[in-house]
């Protein structure tokens, strides 16, 4: 297959990454839609916003230096939800308190309490006053971009009038954690002291070994280092502490730095929890803050710049902040539908991954993208061994996977036996990485393994029933609330796709592809009612559904393409899109209209898409509107495939990544993406 690197039509201008970089100098650093500001803070009604690097994740609290939950990307054990594994909450060693004058501070003695998401820096900065003390208080709180197990905090203390403050750093274990053991200890050494807290425990089951620990990081010279007070209240947590006499109009700064690691990742994970903090306390706070940033601003050069709505500029960069956030490259480690924002959907796997969130990771991070794919590759045999317990041949990947690709599915849900539209989903997504990137030796190793046996799955899963009727029966389909029916629309769209995806890997690496899969594909039903309109599935009649299934084979699918039987699906389906289904659907249904030309309703499925969504103060994403369970990072890749693939007039095809003239809302002046595909060009989109 011939590739092209980039294609282009109509008037819009393309930049090369030498004109990105240029355009990107003329944008000031401090430029709007880069902070959330949380000044309005109600404890009773507060859904914490996600620091996290890809493999930690901690997420924030409405009590002042406290931090809610603390979760390690790739760790699994049973415990909560019944019978499956959930991702692992880890120690909390994050969480910090202040004592002003003796007395031990909490939400009720401050005042000015705000918290500030800057995105850009990727870090959140809370800072109050202390109610009558002269004391104020900036923290600056990061999950370190460069150190993926590690964490930064800066504390800043003012003091107006003189006064004595005491710092307490903690190392908490949830209960889940057993055999909790807590140690401290002063490393000497001629030209620094590291005073080292550390505890280490069991997961529930004992499956793994977890381990934290932190250290304070003094500005002051060797010697002249506040002395450090370590307490054991419990073995479910220890602290340490010290004490600073500050005079009036003093600035007092100093930082913690703490890791945390499995034995998932370790073999020792005790000794590499202790290595990685002196490694990170011995690299300098300044040094820390440095890289993390250079990280970052690495990542930030793919980037959504929207001129003439400054909410859905902030909004926009909010969604990519929590996918780079929730993903690194280097790793085989996916994306949960909650990323690292806590134990949403017990950390797991699914669709959501592939057909929601991988797209605008390939078109803005192609390596993270990568990653997403890697962890498929790596758990291909459990899928081949998922297929023969079913009766079926090649792969048939779990609907829900965590730690070995087994099925991970609570037995009550039918989901995991039947919901089979993954396979064909997550080789949809191999193949697309190779049309974006046209890396041949990698799809010689890991992709075409890959859609060799889901293409192997779908031939043995039609039932043949004679020219026309290969069908697929007894599934769930996108439209979950239609269980156990046959020749549901999504489902028979992706296995006819991706047989014929399957076909071209074949001949792309000059293999003889299986005959049989193209004479499948022909075959499969995609059914209608009588006045032409897709019918979802054989025994649909109208019902309310929960998401987009039909209008999947439009986009991202491809299988309908004539733009009248679009809008005759979505003239049907559109109304009976349930306002109590995921954010996911609306955003389907804004990217049709725009491809329809009818950027007024392209733009109100867009806000449909995400705004009801948000719960405060930092407008993260629930799954549903009027929903509590942030962060929804399914839902924000929705709502960028909107904006890229949609607004953005972007697809991705045989040419790799392509681009057509879009229409912009009215308000919206300019849209600039920067950092598309390997090749980091810049598309600009005028009104």
């Amino acid at each position: 297959m011939k590739r092209v690197p980039f294609c282009h039509q109509g008037l819009v201008r393309i930049a090369c990454v030498v004109l990105a970089v240029a355009f990107s100098l003329t944008i000031p650093q401090a430029q709007p839609g880069w902070e959330i500001r949380a000044d309005q803070i109600d404890p009773g009604n507060y859904y914490g916003v996600t620091l996290a690097n890809g493999m930690i994740g901690i997420v924030s609290s409405a009590e002042p230096m406290q931090v809610e939950d603390v979760v390690l990307n790739g760790v699994y054990d049973n415990y909560k939800r019944g019978r499956v594994s959930n991702i692992l909450e880890t120690f909390d060693h994050v969480s910090m308190a202040l004592e002003v004058n003796g007395k031990r501070i909490g939400r009720k003695d401050i005042r000015s309490f705000v918290q500030t998401l800057r995105m850009k820096e990727a870090e959140l900065v809370t800072s109050f006053e202390v109610s009558g003390t002269g004391v104020s208080v900036t923290q600056r709180t990061m999950a370190l971009r460069h150190l993926p197990y590690t964490y930064l905090t800066i504390v800043e203390l003012d003091v107006s009038q003189a006064a004595e403050v005491t710092p307490i750093a903690f190392i908490r274990a949830p209960d889940h954690l057993r055999d909790v053991r807590n140690l401290y200890a002063e490393i000497d050494r001629p030209h620094v002291t590291i005073p080292l807290m550390t505890s280490v425990g069991a997961s529930p089951s004992g499956q793994h070994v977890v381990a934290a620990s932190n250290s304070f990081v003094f500005d002051e010279p060797h010697g002249t280092e506040p002395d450090i007070i370590h307490e054991d209240w419990d073995f479910n947590m220890h602290l340490a502490k010290f004490t600073k006499q500050l005079k009036a109009g003093e600035r007092y700064v100093f930082a913690v730095v703490g890791s945390s690691c499995a034995s998932a990742h370790y073999a020792d994970p005790h000794n590499e929890a202790e290595r990685l903090t002196i490694f990170a306390r011995l690299e300098g706070r300044q040094r820390l803050v440095d890289r993390h940033r250079d990280a970052w601003a690495e990542l930030w050069k793919s980037d959504i710049m929207l001129d003439g709505d400054i909410r859905i500029q902030r909004d926009i960069r909010s969604a990519l902040y929590h996918l780079y956030s929730f993903a690194r490259e280097g790793t085989a480690y996916s994306l949960s539908p909650m990323g690292l924002s806590g134990l949403g959907y017990n950390g797991h796997v699914f669709w959501d991954t592939e057909l929601w969130m991988y797209p605008p990771l390939l078109v803005l991070q192609p390596e993270i993208a990568r990653s997403l794919l890697e962890y498929r590759f790596q758990r291909l045999e459990a899928a081949r061994q998922n297929a023969f317990a079913h009766g079926f041949e090649g792969a048939m990947f779990p609907w829900e996977s965590a730690d070995d690709g087994s099925e991970d599915t609570p037995v009550w849900a039918l989901t995991g036996p039947f919901q089979h539209h993954i396979s064909g989903c997550i080789g949809w997504a191999f193949w697309k990485y190779f049309e974006v990137t046209g890396d041949r030796e990698w799809l010689r190793e890991r992709g075409w393994p890959v859609l060799r046996e889901v293409a192997q799955f779908w031939s043995s899963r039609v039932e043949r029933n004679g020219p026309g009727r290969y069908e697929i029966n007894n599934v769930i389909g996108a439209n979950e609330w239609e269980e156990n029916i046959d020749n549901n629309a999504f489902t028979n769209g992706m296995a006819k796709t991706v047989l014929e995806y399957a076909t071209l890997a074949a001949q792309e690496l000059g293999q003889e592809p299986d005959p049989d899969w193209m004479h499948v594909a022909q075959n499969i039903p995609i059914l209608t009612f009588e006045d032409g309109t897709t019918r979802e599935n054989a025994t649909y009649n109208g019902a309310m559904i929960k998401q987009a299934d039909v209008n999947l084979l439009a986009y991202p699918l491809r299988v309908v393409t004539n733009p009248e039987r679009i809008r005759q699906d979505l003239d049907y389906y559109e109304p009976r899109m349930s306002p109590e289904g995921p954010a996911m659907g609306p955003a389907i249904l804004s990217i049709l209209h725009n491809q329809l030309s009818d950027s007024d309703k392209a733009l109100e499925w867009f806000v449909k898409s995400y705004r009801a969504n948000e719960v405060p103060p930092f407008g993260v994403l629930a799954e549903t509107a009027g929903g509590t369970n942030p962060y929804f990072a399914t839902g924000a890749g929705g709502m960028l495939q909107t904006v890229l693939f949609g607004f953005g007039g972007l697809d991705i095809g045989q040419k790799g990544i392509t681009h057509k003239e879009a229409v912009l809302p009215k308000g919206w002046k300019r849209l600039v993406i920067t950092g598309v595909g390997p090749e980091k060009i810049t598309i600009e989109q005028l009104q």
